[in-house]
């Protein structure tokens, strides 16, 4: 079982530890854990890395990647003062139709099963929020709306909480280097104990 899941370790470095527990599994031998299989996958890695230090550049390796600093990723939200609501990710580009799509699909039953049928809907006063399509769409569905005057200051508590997202992602960027970094110290710790647990 071990030489199976080093084989297919070193054949896709990319396989996930699910993917080679169901190939190396057969039905007369106990299944090995996940954990396992990512310590015999690291422990190869660590091992070509003390044969070869370049075995990084090797094409079985890479991972594609975005080469113009990242990519984005726009997304519909919102939250209610007792719990937070559903996230919607928006493909292509927001108009006053999908988000339409967005608030009959997403907003309203959600708002239904959990907020009952008191609460008002705020939104900020960007044109395809206010087009006269959306603002059909809260007639006919009976929705309240918070108003405000088209040229007052957002004060729409979302904004914030979208600043917070990013200031989360942004520590959980540096939490990955981190770990990353520690890579070198975490793969001589397992060659050193001989594959054996570690302090990691």
């Amino acid at each position: 079982m071990d030489r199976n899941t080093l084989r297919a370790c070193r054949e896709d470095p990319r396989r996930t530890s699910t993917d080679i527990q169901i190939s190396v599994t057969s039905p007369n031998e106990p299944v090995p854990s996940r954990r396992t299989i990512r310590r015999l996958c690291n422990l190869l890695d660590c091992m070509d890395e003390d044969q070869s230090k370049n075995h990084s550049y090797a094409p079985q390796y890479q991972c594609p990647t975005v080469k113009h600093g990242g990519g984005s990723v726009m997304v519909w939200g919102c939250f209610p003062d007792t719990s937070i609501g559903p996230l919607k990710r928006i493909v292509g580009t927001m108009d006053r139709y999908v988000y339409e799509d967005i608030l009959e699909n997403t907003m309203r039953p959600w708002a239904r099963a959990n907020l009952g049928r008191s609460w008002v809907f705020q939104q900020d006063n960007n044109p395809k929020h206010t087009s006269g399509h959306v603002a059909n769409w809260f007639r006919r569905r009976r929705v309240d709306l918070l108003e405000w005057p088209s040229q007052s200051p957002d004060f729409n508590p979302i904004e914030h909480m979208w600043e917070e997202l990013e200031r989360r992602l942004k520590r959980s960027l540096i939490r990955c280097q981190t770990l990353l970094d520690s890579m070198p110290r975490r793969c001589q710790a397992v060659i050193d104990a001989k594959g054996y647990p570690t302090k990691y």
